[in-house]
């Protein structure tokens, strides 16, 4: 005769099957889990070598995973997954024959050649097609507001900033950028009831490589003194826009300066106007730019005489930095962070 067994044990027989079986899964893991692979390993040694010999050599398996999912990954999703490798290779390779084909019309038409008005109007709508994509472009967003800033006087006070650099920048950063109507007072005194509110983080979005409207998220933190997840302040080091591609040499018109504050204030005349900007410390390129003949790389430094704040538009800034430190003042430019950031900078 089979003894019956009362629900009440079969529930705590269960619950104590179920709490063995969890226990074992987590000594797997903790037996198992560990950082001892090679893609991590390697971290520890590129400070090192960017110093002694310069940019990484490009081994990145960026390149393979993107034609993984441009060459395969949409081939099979539109395919009907029926013999689906002939085909595949067959509209990738059509894929690519056209675009080659739209690049030689292109130049031909910069070139003034002799083409019919269908070519002209098909590169026209081509043309139309794209800006439509690029003018789809998502904004900068800051994150983040503190509580213990809200007018300009706090964030003096906060950041260790004097109200004389702070009145200056503002001015300077409102003149050449906005209408008259909407640059701010030369009056100390009205700029020091500037509403004011001070973030912490900023979500750039960075268009991914080789892509019209697939945007990655960098985020940048900037908690000044404060700690950043208990751990120590965070101030990142960002790309900005400073000027034309002609200038900066390697860098084609691009700084890296390091975040000192992520700003909001409110025009005084009207509660609709919202400026959002960055204080950044502006790190200069050495020799303009030039690619240094020891390292093959652009290196940047603090000089003595140098703005330690200025005020730029959160629009000039292009995505996260990475920067390896040479001397106590004086920093390496890592090209290599990403596809991107080395087709876009030498």
């Amino acid at each position: 005769m089979i003894e019956r067994v009362a629900p009440s044990l079969q529930r705590q027989m269960r619950n104590d099957n179920r709490q063995e079986e969890n226990d074992l899964c987590q000594d797997l893991v903790r037996g198992e889990s560990h950082f001892n692979f090679i893609k991590m390993h390697l971290l520890s040694h590129f400070c090192d070598h960017i110093r002694q010999f310069g940019n990484i050599p490009m081994y990145s398996t960026e390149i393979g995973e993107l034609a993984h999912k441009t060459q395969f990954k949409d081939g099979w999703r539109q395919s009907n997954k029926n013999d689906a490798a002939c085909p595949i290779v067959y509209s990738y390779g059509r894929q690519h024959a056209i675009r080659i084909q739209l690049l030689n019309l292109k130049s031909l038409k910069c070139r003034y050649a002799d083409l019919s008005l269908d070519i002209l109007h098909h590169l026209d709508r081509t043309a139309s097609t794209m800006t439509a994509a690029e003018l789809a472009v998502r904004r900068s967003v800051l994150k983040g507001g503190r509580e213990d800033v809200s007018n300009v006087v706090d964030f003096s006070l906060i950041s260790g900033v004097s109200l004389e650099i702070i009145y200056r920048e503002l001015i300077q950063y409102s003149k050449p950028d906005m209408p008259a109507a909407h640059c701010l007072p030369e009056d100390n005194a009205m700029l020091l009831s500037l509403p004011v509110e001070l973030v912490t983080q900023l979500e750039i979005p960075v268009l991914a490589f080789q892509e019209a409207a697939v945007y990655e998220i960098n985020r940048a933190q900037c908690t000044g003194d404060l700690q950043f997840r208990n751990y120590g302040s965070r101030n990142d080091w960002v790309w900005v826009q400073a000027g034309t591609e002609a200038i900066y040499g390697a860098l084609r018109g691009r700084l890296r300066p390091k975040l000192v504050a992520l700003l909001k204030s409110i025009d005084y005349r009207s509660d609709d106007t919202v400026r959002r900007v960055t204080g950044v410390q502006m790190l200069p390129a050495v020799t303009s730019g030039l690619l240094s003949d020891q390292h093959c790389v652009v290196t940047v430094q603090i000089r003595e005489n140098a703005r330690g704040f200025t005020i730029v538009d959160i629009g000039t800034i292009l995505g996260l930095a990475h920067l390896i430190q040479e001397e106590d003042r004086r920093w390496l430019i890592n090209s290599r962070i990403d596809l991107r950031t080395f087709n876009e900078v030498y």
